[in-house]
């Protein structure tokens, strides 16, 4: 397949999973530009995260400890932090619009590797927990109040702060995740003491003037969908004098942290923007 052909089915896949296409009508335009069926389902595969990809950290990685947490306001985390005891930095780690799944306890398991402890918060725990099935999640994270879940999300802040080292709690997204937290970071005020958002949709450019946390923005070169809502929204930061530091990895799609989507993943734009997260968190936390 044409590098163009490849990129029309991912602009294809991101319409279907981020804007609500038909299903039928996703499937009908894959097989007219995959050629067939079996075509069309082998591209969808390696687009599409596969929940069977190998984790970057083990599970029972003897470094770490993890657990479930519950919030007091009825939410569910998985916690991954290193095994001394001394109190870290807390990182609230906010899955993308599948809910939070393998990749993402990954995910917290990778910052806690990294010395902090790493809370990845089920947003549909209040909906039964996030669904095994991926277009389940999908529409369950549509439905959910996102006010109500930014709001929830400063009480969660509130609680980590009690048990964090310096009272300090930053949060990092990806996608729909990403697009939390700069929502996140509007409402929050001081309570969010450092936000790092990959490739998330950016609330109005008005709205930059009540940030208060420092902000660390990560943006895929070929992602126009997101990028229409990113661009501004850095520079309307950048214009209300807020600590944000931006970075737009050429030539890579959406989503190209997630290691479980082999279309889509850039190890190179991947390791670069995981340490340059690490550092910022490092530096503010």
């Amino acid at each position: 397949m044409t590098d163009d052909l490849r990129q029309q089915a991912i602009a294809l896949y991101d319409r279907f999973t981020h804007e609500g296409t038909d299903r039928r009508a996703f499937m009908a335009d894959m097989v007219k530009l995959a050629g067939s069926v079996a075509a069309a389902e082998m591209l969808i595969a390696g687009i599409a995260a596969s929940p069977a990809a190998a984790a970057v950290v083990a599970e029972n990685d003897r470094r770490l400890t993890t657990r479930t947490h519950k919030f007091a306001n009825g939410y569910t985390a998985y916690v991954a932090e290193p095994r001394s005891r001394s109190l870290k930095p807390t990182i609230i780690v906010i899955h993308e619009n599948r809910g939070l799944n393998a990749h993402t306890r990954d995910v917290a398991r990778r910052l806690a590797l990294g010395n902090f402890r790493a809370v990845a918060v089920d947003f549909l725990s209040l909906q039964g927990g996030t669904p095994a099935n991926e277009d389940a999640a999908r529409e369950a994270i549509g439905k959910l109040d996102l006010g109500k879940s930014v709001n929830d999300a400063i009480a969660m802040l509130d609680e980590l702060a009690r048990s964090s080292r310096g009272g300090k709690v930053g949060a990092v997204g990806f996608c729909w995740g990403g697009g939390f937290v700069n929502r996140l970071a509007v409402a929050a005020g001081d309570k969010l003491d450092a936000g790092v958002s990959y490739y998330g949709p950016a609330p109005e450019p008005s709205e930059a003037s009540k940030v208060v946390a420092p902000l660390a923005i990560h943006l895929a070169g070929l992602d126009e969908r997101v990028n229409r809502t990113g661009f501004p929204w850095v520079t309307a930061l950048r214009n209300a004098g807020k600590t944000v530091r931006f970075y737009l990895y050429d030539g890579v799609n959406h989503a190209f942290n997630n290691d479980t989507s082999a279309e889509r993943y850039d190890k190179a734009a991947a390791d670069l923007a995981w340490a340059r997260t690490l550092r910022f968190f490092r530096q503010y936390l």
